[in-house]
């Protein structure tokens, strides 16, 4: 249920401040002239003007990649987020639980923790009855599950990244066609006849490679979050084993 909330909340932020975006630019494109003189102008302003100089039909896609993978990544960073709890603590109260009230008590501290840790710790406890073997599988198994819903989205960012300069690209491939149609039909080569495809080339490789740059980053630091959440998880699971071996021993 967490996840079903983070999901559109972190989606409908984002695509806020897109919409906001998309109105500015069309009261831009009503009130922008042919020339003007950037010099002085706001850094918003400078941006929503290239954006528009670009051709929104090659900066829209890139923009909605940037948006798009800018929501997932907020929604997992969000997820991860709530997943972090202080695992020494847990490993204290299970134990704790274990010496006072057994089996139960134990599980019941875990289904009122929350995270991945915790939810790995009462599946190998529910499973204490069928032996040690049973409980070290079940814990295997379900880290296993926890770190895939862990890495649930990442695909999707990584796609986000691959197309944002790829689409960038295209616009430049573009571009560059619509300058080498414009010498030909002039039958001369003039820089204010180029200047235009030229400057759609350039623009959309870069809104191109911005939008790969800043997922990149986020993607980054969601694997380096998932990475230290996994190993918290695999050495919990661990002090597990040697919590019930003890306790299996009285």
């Amino acid at each position: 249920m967490k996840k079903l909330f983070l999901i559109p909340s972190a989606a409908l932020s984002v695509l806020g401040t897109v919409s906001a975006f998309a109105q500015d630019a069309v009261a831009a494109t009503e009130t922008v002239v042919a020339e003007t003189q950037i010099a002085g102008d706001s850094m918003h302003h400078v941006m929503m003007q290239k954006f528009l100089e670009g051709g929104w039909e090659w900066m829209l896609p890139v923009l909605l990649c940037l948006v798009i993978g800018l929501a997932v990544a907020i929604e997992r960073i969000l997820y991860l987020s709530l997943s972090t709890i202080n695992s020494k603590k847990l490993i204290a109260s299970v134990e704790e639980a274990l010496k006072n009230g057994g089996i139960e008590a134990a599980k019941e501290v875990c289904r009122n923790t929350r995270g991945p840790i915790a939810s790995i710790y009462y599946q190998g406890l529910d499973r204490y009855d069928q032996g040690l073997d049973a409980v070290e599988k079940a814990v295997v198994s379900y880290g296993s599950v926890q770190t895939g819903q862990m890495e649930s989205g990442l695909s999707w960012i990584g796609l986000f990244i691959a197309l944002s300069p790829m689409l960038g690209f295209m616009g430049t491939v573009v571009g560059m066609i619509a300058a080498f149609d414009a010498i030909q039909a002039a039958g001369d080569i003039s820089p204010t006849l180029v200047a235009g495809g030229i400057k759609v080339a350039l623009l959309t490789t870069l809104m191109g490679l911005i939008a790969a740059v800043v997922l990149q980053l986020f993607y980054n630091y969601i694997v380096s979050k998932i990475d230290s959440l996994v190993n918290d998880m695999e050495d919990s699971s661990i002090t597990l084993m040697d919590i019930l071996t003890a306790y299996n021993k009285k």
